[in-house]
């Protein structure tokens, strides 16, 4: 059984903006072994990328703030580290490529320079050394002429290519833990099958662990082997992919895979969509944040928020309701 690399328990982040606070995450608790895909799914604004940059410190305080949990790794408490203990495992120890590549390159340093800093910081190599590393990793993530390329800007490689860039420079000090944060969305779909085909070769070359965030669940039916569902700040459901797949529980992963078009389907039905508009979290919820939105709902889920129980072996759902009979689950 693999050990668990990262540990995150209790986590809460808030924004404070002139309207009021805002409760992004919501005491999110979850484990990842070494060498696993991790999935991360969601819609836009239920907490995916918040958790994920409040365990590496980087969001930005002011206005956000990380007030309660830990997240321990390799036997420390990454939230209790200071900003120069952090830095020390951010890029070297664990990893993130960014959402948007066409952002994330600074575009007056060449890709050489910008591949080369974190190995001379954080490996000491010399000049020559990153420089013939940076090329090597340029290589393993299918960019040709590597050599050449270090010189070139970021606006002379396509949008793939950059993505490419960001995947080398996430994993030049070889990594435990990689952190792609829908690495995917900007690109059309033959590049989102390379990209995702080339996470998928170099996890299992390096044995490395990846969180894949992401809102689209037709990703990580291929990507992970484990799923956590996020809504309003909080994880609704955590199971093992096929598990989920198989037996969807909760209401609002029901209306996820729903709306997936399906290619095995025997006759044509029509896509289901999820009514309503996710929660504005003024205020931390103190019942099911998803009732507003679900068919299911009864008397109890407007007034107490579920907490993360087994339904099945390595399978948790939040949630009063039995979704398969709509009576109150026992």
């Amino acid at each position: 059984m693999p050990d668990t690399i990262l540990d995150v328990q209790g986590l809460e982040t808030i924004f404070k903006t002139p309207d009021g606070t805002i409760h992004a995450v919501n005491g999110v608790s979850f484990g990842l072994k070494e060498g696993e895909t991790l999935g991360v799914v969601g819609e836009s604004g239920c907490g995916k990328s918040v958790t994920m940059l409040s365990v590496l410190g980087l969001i930005p305080n002011p206005p956000g703030k990380v007030i309660a949990g830990s997240a321990k790794f390799a036997g420390r408490d990454l939230l209790k580290m200071s900003n120069d203990e952090i830095r020390q495992v951010r890029g070297a120890q664990i990893s993130m490529i960014f959402q948007d590549p066409m952002t994330s390159l600074n575009p007056v340093l060449t890709i050489g320079r910008q591949l080369e800093e974190p190995l001379m910081l954080h490996l000491g190599m010399t000049k020559k050394q990153a420089s013939d590393r940076a090329a090597e990793l340029l290589s393993m993530v299918g960019i040709p002429n590597a050599k050449d390329r270090l010189k070139d800007y970021p606006h002379q490689y396509s949008g793939g290519m950059r993505q490419r860039v960001m995947i080398a420079m996430a994993l030049s000090c070889n990594p435990q833990i990689l952190i792609a944060d829908e690495p995917t969305t900007a690109l059309d779909v033959t590049i989102q099958a390379q990209i995702m085909d080339l996470v998928k070769r170099l996890r299992q070359e390096l044995g490395m662990a990846v969180i894949w965030i992401t809102h689209d669940l037709g990703v990580v039916a291929g990507l992970a082997q484990r799923v956590i569902v996020m809504y309003g700040g909080f994880i609704i459901e955590e199971a093992l992919v096929n598990e989920l797949y198989a037996n969807p529980t909760h209401p609002y992963t029901i209306g996820l895979l729903g709306s997936l078009p399906r290619l095995d389907a025997k006759e044509r039905t029509r896509l289901y969509s999820i009514e309503g508009l996710p929660p504005v979290l003024y205020q931390k919820p103190k019942a099911c944040p998803f009732a507003p939105r679900c068919k299911w709902a009864m008397e109890r889920c407007w007034k107490e928020n579920p907490a993360l129980e087994p339904v099945a072996p390595e399978h948790r759902v939040a949630c009063w309701v039995d979704t398969k009979t709509g009576r109150p689950r026992s």
